[in-house]
C-alpha cells in the first residue's frame, strides 16, 4: 500500500510497449508526489518531471541552478507514488560527459523510467524564451553517448535527446542536429518551441525515433489537441506546468479572498474537500494496518 506494486523496471518495460503501441501517451507534469497519484487516478498514461517546476518551486529561476541530487531525489518522491513510468528533465546533465553517465544511473536508481537532455549552453533558459544559446552539434553528441553508457544498469530507460536550436538554427538546423542525436544514441527526439504545424510535419518526416511534443502554456507556438498531435504523428505529449500553474494560480485567488474578506469562505469551491484528498490518499485503506485510523466519518 505505501508503494505501487510495480517496480521501477516494471514501469520501464511497460513505457516502452506503450511506445510501441501507436498511441499518443499523454504525460501531464506533476510537482509532487499527490499530484501524481492524481494524474493516475485520472487516466493518463504517464507522469512528467519538470526541471523548470523543480527550480521554480525551490523559488529560482529555471536557468539551471539545481543540482543532480535535489533533482533526483524529488524525482524519486514524484515518481514512486504511481504505478505509471515518470520522464524527468536531466536540463543539460549537470557536467560534461562523464557527470552525464553519472545523471543517467542515479535516475535508474531512483526509479525513473527516462530523461532527456538538451543542447542549451549553461546559463540555460526556459525553451520558450528568446536568445537561447545552444552547444556545438559535437558536444551534445558525445553527451548522448555518455548517456548511452549509463544506461546499461536498466536497457528500457528511455534517452530523449532535446533540441533547442529551431529558434538560432531555425528548422533545418534542428533538424539536422536531431538526425545526429539519432545516430548518437537518442530514442527519442524532443524538438523545442516549434512554431507552425508544418514545422512539426516537417520534424516528423525527417527523423524516424519517437518524438515528444511540448504543450506549455503562454509559449511560442498552440496549444494543439491530443488528436492533433497524434494526426501529425507524435508519440508523446507534455504539459509540464500545467498542474503547477493550476496550483498558484488557485492559490493567489484563495489568498486575495482571504485578505480582502477576513474569511477563507468564498474560497472553498476552488479547493479539494477533505473527502477528496481522503479518498487519494487512501486513507480508509490505512485501516489494514491499524483499526485505529479510521474509525471517524466526516
Amino acid at each position: 500500500m505505501l508503494f505501487p506494486v510495480e517496480t521501477p523496471a516494471e514501469k520501464r518495460k511497460i513505457f516502452r510497449e506503450q511506445l510501441k503501441s501507436g498511441k499518443l501517451l499523454r504525460f501531464p507534469g506533476s510537482f509532487s508526489p499527490l499530484v501524481s497519484m492524481m494524474i493516475e487516478k485520472k487516466g493518463f498514461e504517464g507522469v512528467y518531471i519538470s526541471g523548470s517546476v523543480l527550480s521554480n518551486d525551490l523559488g529560482y529561476p529555471d536557468i539551471g541552478l539545481t543540482t543532480l541530487t535535489e533533482v533526483a531525489q524529488r524525482g524519486r518522491q514524484i515518481s514512486r507514488t504511481t504505478k505509471l513510468p515518470s520522464i524527468i528533465d536531466a536540463d543539460t546533465g549537470w557536467g560534461e560527459p562523464m557527470n552525464v553517465t553519472r545523471t543517467i544511473q542515479e535516475f535508474i536508481e531512483m526509479g525513473l523510467a527516462g530523461c532527456h537532455l538538451e543542447d542549451q549552453m549553461n546559463p540555460k533558459r526556459c525553451g520558450h524564451l528568446d536568445n537561447k544559446s545552444v552547444v556545438p552539434t559535437g558536444d551534445m553528441v558525445k553527451k548522448i553517448k555518455a548517456a548511452v553508457t549509463g544506461k546499461r544498469l536498466d536497457s528500457n530507460f528511455l534517452i530523449i535527446a532535446r533540441t533547442d536550436s529551431r529558434a538560432s538554427e531555425g528548422l533545418d538546423g534542428a533538424i539536422e542536429r536531431a538526425k545526429a542525436y539519432v545516430d548518437a544514441g537518442a530514442e527519442m527526439i524532443f524538438p523545442e518551441a516549434l512554431q507552425s504545424e508544418h514545422e512539426f510535419e516537417a520534424m516528423r518526416k525527417a527523423i524516424h525515433v519517437p518524438l515528444l511534443a511540448n504543450m506549455t502554456e503562454f509559449g511560442k507556438g498552440k496549444l494543439y489537441t491530443t488528436t492533433e498531435l497524434a494526426n501529425l504523428g507524435y508519440n508523446m505529449v507534455i504539459y509540464p506546468v500545467t498542474t503547477f500553474r493550476l496550483a498558484m494560480g488557485n492559490t493567489e485567488k484563495g489568498l486575495d479572498i482571504i485578505s480582502r474578506d477576513g474569511t477563507q469562505e468564498k474560497a472553498l469551491e476552488l479547493m479539494q474537500t477533505r473527502q477528496e484528498l481522503y479518498d487519494l490518499t487512501r486513507y480508509q485503506e490505512y485501516n489494514e494496518f491499524d483499526q485505529s485510523l479510521y474509525n471517524f466519518k466526516l
